[in-house]
């Protein structure tokens, strides 16, 4: 039996002698690399937090104990010691575990995270609650160095200083060099600075001399800056420890002993603490070690050689666009684009290759980017803002306040709008369209393939005003089948003409109305077929001609929630301009959606050619019986 057999509950972990761990993670590693092999995921991290993820269980007591987990990606070691290991092939399927912390799943997943630089903000509210219900259970945040350049992250390690409460932070950091930073003397001053007799001597010492008449005070002070400007040059950390933690590390994040002496000794601090632990991302596997930002988050893969075994062909949108960019850069010198640490991501790597003065990774910082994109526009410059949907939301203020109140041109590319598929409800952009669509200025596209996307950026580029042009993550089939003409003004594209029925279809949902439409077909239907690539504004000149050749029934179509979005912008306008017309709306439910295939979640949705074809079929008849009574 191996040792991972042998655990099935955290509290296992503590019959285990310290030997023991690190042949324990050397398993753990190989069934993470096995399962994420054929399930997807994300790899590099967790295979980075093996041994971190041992120590935590080593010395907390999970769930009375609580780890809350940054950003949720590496929290797969988490997940397979606290009781899901025999899942965990069920990872990010349909009805499987979730790539992300969980409530639903266990106990010991006390708070869900998705998005980034969270963690601190959960786990000091877990902190003080504990406090004012008089409790002693230990609080624990981890945090990649990613996360910490989010502004909240930031936000929250401040007013953990001024609050003073017991709880500790683990910044995860894999991206700086280990050599030069762990060593006798990093780990000589940890132990000095938690060592509690000598924390209880300087604070005793620090009192006594102020209490020493005429002169105490003065003398008090200079030592305190005479050791401050020693610290500065000497001790690392002093930033955390400005701002009222105590700073333990830097720490190996694969030497399983020092690791969890040093979280026993945080454990008995009782004040807030930072503890920097270094790891290396994509740890014992040779291609995710070489290359962690191509294993961050993986499709099926061969192990053997590392390469995907998934053989699609088509390009998809995010590659479009940043082949596109660098094209147009060399016509525009006023372009420049910026992501939210996302290069490779949403495609802007090609820019930055060939403009690298012109391209900026502000890091995991969406409000700081869209600002930031006000500043250039109004300098003159040609933004553009490629951010995935999900994470645009946490700029929504920058969007209304510093680019549209001023009608500033900034182009905002979208990203993974829609169904993402196997990351889940953290991550669907579903919200984009709604949030977005009452903001004055603004105008939004949805293209129905790559070579329409290539339109939007080119004729976005004309205008002086911001635009959003949102797309999905997967590719699309329609590029060969319905080449796309040029935009030259804000309107839709009638890509059949039918009589009664009109199908008003948005981005991804123009390729599910042409299959819908073969479905009525053998019905006898043979509604219109509407692209409506301009969300906002709405194409009323096309409505009226709809209306006044009569169609009485309007179907929108969109992957996006009901509430607020396109759909309910038509509804508006039928409402205002036209009684007569019934208009049934096609979309994503007032809920959040599960992981799963995107295929499988548009069928659970009711959002498949065949139920999309049901519902309009059925509200002909009912148009018919409604026709007849009147």
């Amino acid at each position: 039996m191996s040792l991972l057999d042998k655990i099935k509950q955290p509290s296992d972990l503590k019959s285990f002698n310290q030997q023991d761990l690190p042949i324990l993670a050397q398993e753990i590693r190989q069934f993470i690399l096995q399962k994420v092999s054929e399930t997807g995921g994300h790899l590099a991290s967790n295979l980075g937090v093996v041994e971190l993820t041992l120590a935590l269980h080593y010395v907390y007591n999970s769930p009375i104990d609580k780890i809350v987990w940054d950003v949720g990606h590496q929290s797969y070691v988490h997940k397979i010691l606290t009781s899901r290991r025999e899942e965990f092939h069920t990872l990010r399927q349909y009805g499987g575990l979730s790539g992300f912390p969980k409530q639903s799943e266990s106990i010991h997943d006390v708070f869900e995270t998705g998005h980034s630089s969270t963690s601190i903000s959960a786990a000091l509210g877990l902190a003080k609650a504990r406090d004012l219900k008089g409790e002693s259970n230990n609080v624990v945040a981890v945090i990649g160095d990613g996360a910490l350049t989010g502004g909240m992250a930031l936000e929250a390690l401040n007013d953990a200083g001024r609050l003073n409460t017991s709880f500790t932070v683990i910044l995860n950091d894999n991206e700086m060099s280990i050599a030069p930073n762990v060593g006798a003397m990093a780990s000589y001053l940890t132990k000095i600075r938690s060592n509690l007799r000598y924390k209880w001597f300087k604070k005793e010492f620090a009192q006594f001399l102020r209490s020493v008449p005429l002169i105490g005070e003065w003398v008090a002070g200079k030592l305190e800056k005479l050791k401050n400007s020693f610290k500065y040059l000497l001790v690392p950390g002093v930033l955390f420890e400005e701002l009222g933690f105590t700073y333990m590390g830097p720490v190996d994040g694969h030497d399983l002993p020092t690791l969890i002496s040093t979280l026993n000794r945080a454990k008995r601090l009782q004040e807030p603490t930072l503890i920097h632990v270094i790891t290396r991302k994509g740890k014992g596997y040779y291609y995710s070690e070489t290359d962690p930002a191509q294993y961050h988050g993986v499709a099926p893969f061969d192990i053997e050689n590392g390469e995907n075994t998934y053989n699609g062909k088509s390009v998809s949108y995010s590659k479009t666009l940043g082949i596109h960019l660098s094209k147009l850069g060399s016509i525009h010198p006023e372009l420049t684009t910026i992501t939210a640490a996302m290069p490779d991501g949403t495609g802007l790597s090609y820019f930055q290759n060939r403009f690298p003065n012109r391209f900026f990774d502000v890091g995991i910082a969406e409000q700081h980017a869209v600002t930031f994109a006000a500043g250039l526009a109004i300098s003159g410059l040609r933004p553009v803002v490629a951010i995935y949907s999900t994470f645009l939301q946490r700029a929504y203020d920058q969007i209304a306040h510093d680019v549209c109140r001023q009608n500033l041109p900034v182009i905002f590319a979208i990203d993974r709008a829609g169904l993402v598929g196997e990351d889940g409800d953290t991550h669907h952009g579903v919200f984009d369209l709604s949030y977005l669509i009452h903001l004055p200025n603004l105008s939004i596209m949805a293209p129905k393939n790559t070579e329409e996307l290539k339109y939007m950026l080119e004729y976005s580029l004309e205008i002086n005003s911001p635009i959003a042009i949102r797309y999905p993550k997967e590719s699309t089939k329609l590029a060969e089948e319905l080449p796309s003409a040029p935009i030259s003004c804000l309107n839709w594209e009638v890509l059949h003409k039918g009589q009664d029925i009109a199908i008003l279809a948005v981005g991804t949902m123009v390729e599910l109305a042409l299959q819908t439409m073969d479905l009525l077909d053998k019905k006898g239907l043979n509604p219109t077929l509407v692209n409506a690539r301009i969300v906002k504004p709405l194409d009323r000149s096309l409505l009226d001609k709809l209306a006044k050749s009569g169609h009485t029934l309007f179907i929108t179509m969109e992957e996006n929630v009901l509430n607020g979005g396109f759909g309910s912008s038509v509804n508006e306008y039928i409402l205002k301009e036209n009684n007569d017309i019934q208009v049934v709306n096609i979309g994503i439910p007032d809920r959040y959606i599960e992981h799963g295939s995107i295929q499988q979640l548009r069928y659970s949705l009711h959002l498949d050619p065949t139920s999309i074809a049901s519902q309009i079929f059925s509200s002909t008849r009912k148009e018919k019986s409604h026709a007849r009574l009147s």
